[in-house]
């Protein structure tokens, strides 16, 4: 009777099933990067860059060598900044000096200027040699005998002289150089 009852009984109820297994879902693959140009078109880019930069460099290279210099000045204007050089110095080199500074640019000046050989000749000499020359007035030929006469008598005869007298040799010099 007990296999009687054993199997009129209900049927077993099977334990609840799992649901069944979806296949996973796989995650989103991040982005690739992809460079928009070929290697080959980067490069000829790059190289064709240092072209243009290079013939820019070489044609600033270029200016830079064929640009004009200045004119070199001329021998006023040397001796207009000279004479102004020395006006500084007045007060601080001894007549003696002075005379002697005063009288080189002078005589650079009209070295310079006139094609005169004028440093290497005494006084008496570049006074002979320009006493009939054109180039230079009476007025200038006046004012060119008192200054060298001034500037012998304090080189040579070594004269005593003040500041005044630099002062007057540099004014002279100065009115000889503007006025020539």
């Amino acid at each position: 009777m007990i296999l009687a009852a054993i199997s009129q009984s209900p049927p077993a109820t099977p334990a609840p099933s799992a649901p069944p297994e979806l296949p996973a879902i796989k995650d989103i693959a991040p982005p690739v990067d992809v460079f928009p140009w070929p290697p080959w078109l980067v490069a000829l880019a790059i190289l064709a860059a240092l072209a243009i930069l290079g013939a820019i460099v070489a044609a600033i290279i270029i200016a830079r060598k064929n640009r004009p210099q200045p004119p070199p000045p001329t021998p006023r204007e040397i001796a207009r900044r000279e004479l102004e050089a020395l006006r500084a110095q007045v007060s601080q080199l001894a007549p003696y000096e002075f005379s002697i500074a005063v009288s080189d640019v002078l005589r650079t000046y009209i070295g310079g200027e006139f094609r005169l050989q004028a440093r290497q000749q005494t006084s008496s000499e570049f006074l002979a040699a320009i006493a009939h020359s054109v180039k230079f007035s009476e007025k200038d030929k006046t004012l060119l005998a008192r200054f060298l006469e001034r500037c012998d008598l304090i080189k040579f005869a070594r004269i005593d002289a003040t500041q005044e007298d630099s002062n007057e040799l540099l004014a002279s010099a100065i009115a000889f150089v503007e006025s020539a």
